[in-house]
């Protein structure tokens, strides 16, 4: 596992504010309040990097074959809490793998926001899209309703990370080396490129402005009931 430096210093001066000698320990107590006031961490911080040895992980059931807005919700969702996502084509299954709290509230808030996007871009062609459209036309409106749709919610993510970040500075190493080390356990790992999309605007524009009165705060703070979720 790569520690950070921070983590490190603080674990040694906890070390030292256990010395015999009084001043020395003094000392060292004071440099770990100042060090954990600097970098926004808590000694509980402290005390469950001591004790993640590996990243955890959720699978969730997507299909088999992803839309490009499905792979962009995954990686807005997943950068937005610190975790990576990977997509299994032979079984359909979606794992995120992070640390903590972070990779179970990644997967519910995924699974939240894809049912969610659904729902709203059914009732869009239900309402908007006539049946004399032809097939073709309708599958580019939908499709352009989705990825206008996601495109606001992940910038909204985006944005909501910056304002209150998931992860204290100090600790950002540390996870990512444990993301890092679960990754090559699994191996063989492809990355997807997405090419370029004929979108509607119309499609697209209402999709971003659908997208904008999802309740972003209610699927990152439903949680979860086990350890798998199914749709």
């Amino acid at each position: 596992m790569e520690n950070s430096p921070i983590i490190e210093k603080i674990k040694k001066l906890l070390a030292l504010a256990n010395s015999s000698n009084e001043h020395e320990a003094a000392l060292a107590a004071s440099h770990v309040q100042r060090l954990l006031s600097e970098h926004n961490l808590a000694m509980a911080d402290i005390e469950a990097v001591h004790k993640q040895e590996k990243a955890d992980t959720v699978e969730t059931d997507t299909s088999k074959s992803l839309p490009k807005w499905v792979r962009h919700l995954s990686a807005g969702v997943s950068t937005a809490f610190d975790c990576q996502a990977i997509h299994h084509p032979a079984s359909g299954k979606m794992t995120f793998i992070g640390v903590g709290a972070d990779v179970q509230i990644a997967a519910y808030t995924f699974t939240y926001l894809d049912q969610t996007v659904r729902k709203l871009c059914r009732t869009y062609m239900k309402h908007h899209v006539g049946g004399t459209v032809a097939n073709r036309h309708r599958e580019l409106m939908r499709q352009s309703y989705y990825l206008g749709a996601v495109s606001t919610i992940t910038a909204r993510l985006r944005e909501q990370k910056v304002q209150t970040p998931v992860t204290s500075g100090a600790l950002v190493p540390v996870k990512e080396g444990l993301i890092r080390q679960a990754l090559h356990e699994i191996g063989n790992v492809r990355t997807m490129y997405s090419r370029r999309s004929y979108i509607n605007s119309d499609a697209y524009s209402r999709g971003q402005t659908d997208g904008g009165q999802v309740g972003i705060r209610h699927g990152i703070t439903g949680g979860l009931s086990s350890r798998k979720i199914s749709r």
